[in-house]
């Protein structure tokens, strides 16, 4: 076998436990999948099912408590159990790299850019000093940062996430490895950074002939940068296959449970809801006998499923497809789910939200640090208005830095407004501290938090926290009174009863998230803010926590106003939609408006960035680039046109020096944007789904 025909990296019924005082944790159970030159393998799984545990593995760095308890793990032929550490060490680095998710886990932030990439070919392959800054010069240009001279002097500190995590990039490429191990690369970015490092990725991957290791959670990320996939769950792989055998011609249940579960292009939340994987993912010394998935599955078989081990079977018909379930071939695929019934539609209602001409600034010491210097002002949110009606879901999207959470602390009282107003049913709150607010605008506005982890009090039990919410509410006479609503909000929430007297580190991300959306409804709101609700729990928890969402609203006629950057969630469960851009509403319409063209340029920019999972999706591609200016510094004229691809269509240079008009482009539809009629007409969708 030449090495051409090879696989680069070849894990062979691979076995991990992690070892505790208490027992032995089976972390990754049988696990096999190869690499082949030039290729990139995607893992994808619920966040405990073993992905990266499995890339630790490869790296042979389980610290103390890991193990590899059976199989073998092969880099280019080569058994990396049976090498020594000094062995290990010359590969790791230079022929195997890896990213993590965190870019400053892996910078020095006492060391220039510069230094810290030297080091690694001066190490590895004992080149000069002035060769390894001509190559990390290279590498730089190469990961598209503007002015490498500038950016190899600069600190860790001194860069953007998004740059940040190029220049780790860049690290891992410098001794041109032979494979790349990417852990969740992008969770941390915005969707169009995202975007940016995913091309790049996969241009670097061609130029220096590595082979990837893909790990993530986002199924459309893996559509857009793999060759293969290989799903896992609870420690297993339970299909393996290439992208379009898997995506199309999937043949495992758990693998469709979770294309069920994320919104793709004719999802709809009253006619086609999404659908949540039932019941709970199994710790690892609590798996069922027979198949693991079996408990959560709808074509479990009694006494077939839970007979013995199941091993991947292969796929007849496809090249190197297999999947671990016994009944792949009797299932009817195609199938839609049963015991789904459409929703009935909500109607919304008047406007229960006024925002006219909503600013909010910060003045900033030049030199915060020792107080002196001049004063700079920091333009947060700038003239924002909308009005938001009862039951009406309302998103509000764009990258980070753009005003959306600025804009829920003034909402909140958590901040004064600058100027402008916020009315809530006739009442204007914009000056109004929270302290300051009586108890009934308190409970009217409330907020759903982006991590569930950091709300909740540890000390509390979970009856309690909602208990104490309600008391400072001024809902119930009394604690038995108080402690019946408890029960009823649990209920709501889908929890048990029982989860009252369980405390927060018993509960998994998904039922924290629903905590936190029983304390918030607690008081009756009437206006919920769901800041980034479902970003970070995985895809199957998604569905059931946006379904809880819109289920509360449609019963208690709530207005919904959800931040978030993934357009697929907002395009699924919105009725209008909110852009915005440094500050600046840029574009506001109905969902169908929004998502078809004409577009702001922004907002096409932002759709082309967003990873779909579907093969039949055709995108339109538009690589931002540049970063969001500062909001301490805008530019003059429009703020999106240090970045806009369609400014040299307007005459002159109006949107360098004069801000748009806020024009109307239909019934309802607004964009703050010079372009013609006629040019936004010759606009073509940037997300086309092809006919079946």
């Amino acid at each position: 076998m030449d090495d051409a025909t090879r696989p680069i990296l070849e894990i062979d019924k691979l076995s991990i436990s992690f070892f505790t005082r208490l027992r032995e944790i089976p972390a990754v159970m049988d696990f096999s999948a190869k690499v082949f030159p030039g290729e990139a393998l995607g893992l994808v799984g619920e966040s405990g099912c073993g992905k990266s545990t499995v890339a630790l593995g490869v790296m042979q760095d389980l610290g103390t408590n890991g193990r590899i308890v059976g199989g073998s793990i092969r880099f280019k032929g080569r058994d990396l159990g049976q090498m020594s550490q000094a062995e290990l060490r010359q590969i790791r680095g230079s022929q195997i790299a890896m990213i993590y998710q965190e870019p400053m886990a892996s910078l020095n932030p006492a060391m220039r850019i510069g230094r810290q990439l030297v080091e690694v070919p001066m190490i590895h392959e004992g080149v000069s000093e002035t060769e390894a800054w001509a190559r990390a010069l290279e590498v730089v240009s190469d990961v598209r940062l503007p002015d490498p001279e500038r950016i190899l002097r600069s600190y860790p500190h001194q860069l953007s996430g998004g740059q940040q995590q190029r220049i780790v990039i860049a690290m891992a490429l410098m001794s041109k490895p032979a494979l790349l191990i990417l852990d969740e690369p992008t969770t941390a970015l915005d969707v169009t950074v995202e975007a940016a490092v995913v091309d790049l990725v996969k241009d670097l991957g061609k130029k220096y002939g590595t082979s990837m290791l893909f790990i993530s959670h986002n199924l459309g990320l893996v559509l857009e940068t793999c060759d293969r996939i290989c799903v896992m769950y609870s420690g297993e792989a339970v299909e393996r296959g290439s992208i379009e055998d898997v995506f199309d011609r999937m043949r495992h249940p758990y693998t469709q449970a979770l294309f069920r579960s994320i919104p793709l292009p004719g999802a709809d939340k009253t006619a086609k809801p999404l659908v949540a994987i039932p019941g709970n993912f199994p710790l690892p010394h609590e798996r069922p006998p027979g198949c693991n998935f079996g408990p959560r599955c709808d074509y479990f078989v009694k006494g077939r499923c839970d007979a013995r081990d199941i091993p991947m079977l292969p796929v007849e018909g496809d090249e190197r497809h297999e999947s671990r379930c016994i009944r792949f071939d009797e299932i009817d695929w195609a199938a839609e789910p049963q015991g789904i019934t459409a929703k009935g539609k909500t109607r919304p209602g008047e406007p229960v939200l006024r925002i006219e001409s909503l600013r909010k600034y910060y003045e900033t010491a030049a030199n915060a640090l020792f107080g002196s210097g001049e004063t700079k002002v920091v333009k947060a949110n700038e003239d924002i208005g909308f009005e938001a009606r009862e039951s009406e879901t309302l998103a509000i999207v764009g990258e980070s830095g753009c005003g959306k959470s600025t804009f829920a602390k003034v909402l909140l009282g958590l901040e004064t407004a600058s100027g402008g107003k916020i009315v809530l049913d006739n009442r204007e709150i914009q000056d109004t501290a929270i302290n300051k607010r009586d108890t009934q605008t308190v409970a009217d506005v409330q907020m759903v938090f982006q991590n569930p982890f950091d709300t909740l009090n540890p000390s509390m039990t979970v009856g309690r926290q909602i208990m104490r919410a309600l008391e400072v509410f001024g809902v119930g006479n009394g604690d038995a009174e108080r402690r019946e609503r408890m029960l009823t909000l649990l209920d709501l929430v889908k929890l048990p009863r029982a989860f009252a007297e369980r405390m927060p580190r018993q509960l998994s991300g998904g039922q924290k998230q629903r905590v936190g959306i029983a304390r918030a409804f607690a008081g009756g709101a009437r206006i919920v803010v769901a800041d980034e609700p479902v970003s970070a729990l995985d895809v199957s928890v998604q569905a059931a926590v946006t379904d809880l969402l819109m289920e509360i609203q449609r019963e208690q006629k709530t207005t919904l106003l959800f931040i978030s950057h993934d357009l697929s969630i907002v395009r699924y469960l919105a009725d209008r939609v909110l852009v915005m851009y440094l500050g600046h509403v840029v574009e506001i319409g109905t969902t169908d408006q929004v998502f078809a063209p004409p577009y702001h340029p922004y907002t096409e920019a932002l759709l082309s960035a967003v990873p779909i999972a579907d093969t039949r999706v055709e995108k339109k591609h538009i690589v931002l680039e540049g970063e969001i200016p500062s909001a301490m510094n805008p530019p003059p004229g429009c703020p999106f046109q240090t970045r806009c691809r369609w400014k040299s269509h307007v005459p002159g240079n109006k949107c360098e020096t004069e801000l748009p008009p806020f024009r109307t482009l239909g019934d309802g539809h607004h964009a703050l944007c010079w372009l013609t009629d006629e040019q936004l007409a010759t606009m073509e969708p940037v997300i086309k789904v092809a006919a079946e």
